[in-house]
């Protein structure tokens, strides 16, 4: 666990300026600079975070042998070296299906920070949402028991499981899926917008001190707020219809609402939106003015929150590509049909 969240203490704390007290008036929050508030923040009390349950669930996020084609993994959607997604407009699974939906697939760095997972909001956490890629035909296409007789094929994966949960430990699918869960939990990018509400006055340029202003006073922070600045369920297309809305069927939850993506590491994320339809983050940002605020955001302005934007880029944790234990005669073979 150290060697993941070793980036996160950082930051001296001292008086926090007038601009860092308005954007924490608005609901903006910081990942905290103490490691052991991180903790409290991230942990799960039904399942405590250990470093044998997190880098046995690191093992389980790269092992592409969960999916029915044996090359699919968590890490394929959600890559951890390029922005904790996959860069492209639409997720692409199983026998290269696009998602028959059109939907984008979201950056898993600092996700456990979100209200709810998917689109629609229809996981309340990490460990749920885990589940539904795993099954999903047109994601990683296995099955329940797929995914278990690969796990306890590997003496290993069977040995771990029983350092991290005990000699009793049951390895079933929800096991398995509760532990990439967790090491999902630990993928937390403190920036240097952080280190600025954490009391540091110039961690933050006076442009990017501008750029905040700017976004505050936009009203974007209206949907874009908390600790994961977004990850709320909020309405769409409030005051003007979307330009691609005809990209995909997407319609939102049984509400109409749509889950609000972080801005945290904003850059490296593109394309933008539900369907992946804008790749610029400026043209995002006018967008967004238009559609949700009823505001023409000039370019001016856009390229001011678009610098603020850039200081949300996060220190990742050092993730080392974990070697995998051995298929055996027992390891179901991969089919690709």
């Amino acid at each position: 666990m150290k060697h993941l969240l070793l980036t996160l203490a950082v930051g001296a704390t001292v008086m926090a300026s007038p601009l860092a007290k308005q954007a924490k008036g608005v609901g903006l929050v910081a990942i905290p600079a103490d490691q052991k508030e991180v903790m409290k923040l991230i942990d799960n009390p039904n399942n405590r975070l250990t470093p044998e349950k997190i880098e046995l669930g690191k093992k389980l996020y790269f092992d592409p042998r969960l999916s029915k084609s044996g090359l699919i993994s968590c890490n394929f959607c959600h890559n951890l070296g390029e922005g904790g997604d996959d860069g492209v407009s639409a997720a692409i699974g199983h026998g290269w299906t696009a998602n028959p939906h059109h939907l984008n697939s979201p950056t898993v760095y600092n996700a456990v920070f979100a209200q709810k997972q998917f689109w629609d909001g229809r996981s309340p956490d990490l460990e749920d949402q885990a589940k539904g890629p795993a099954l999903a035909p047109p994601e990683m296409a296995a099955t329940e028991v797929h995914i278990e007789k690969v796990v306890n094929s590997m003496p290993e994966y069977v040995a771990e499981f029983k350092k991290a949960y005990g000699k009793d430990a049951k390895i079933d699918f929800t096991s398995i899926t509760d532990t990439i869960g967790l090491f999902e939990r630990t993928l937390v990018t403190p920036s240097r917008f952080d280190d600025f509400l954490n009391g540091d006055e110039k961690a933050l340029t006076s442009a990017e001190q501008a750029g905040l202003k700017t976004f505050i006073d936009t009203g974007c922070a209206t949907c874009h707020t908390g600790i994961a600045v977004g990850g709320g369920m909020q309405g769409f297309a409030l005051t003007a219809p979307y330009k691609y809305a005809k990209v995909g069927d997407f319609k939102g939850d049984a509400n109409g609402l749509v889950k609000t993506p972080s801005l945290r590491n904003i850059t490296e994320t593109a394309p933008y939106f539900h369907n992946g339809a804008i790749w610029s983050l400026k043209e995002a940002i006018v967008e967004m003015g238009r559609i949700q605020l009823g505001v023409n955001v000039s370019d001016k302005d856009a390229a001011s929150i678009e610098t603020f934007l850039k200081a949300l880029d996060g220190r990742k944790p050092k993730v080392d590509f974990p070697m995998l234990p051995a298929s055996t005669d027992s390891t179901p073979k991969p089919n690709v049909n």
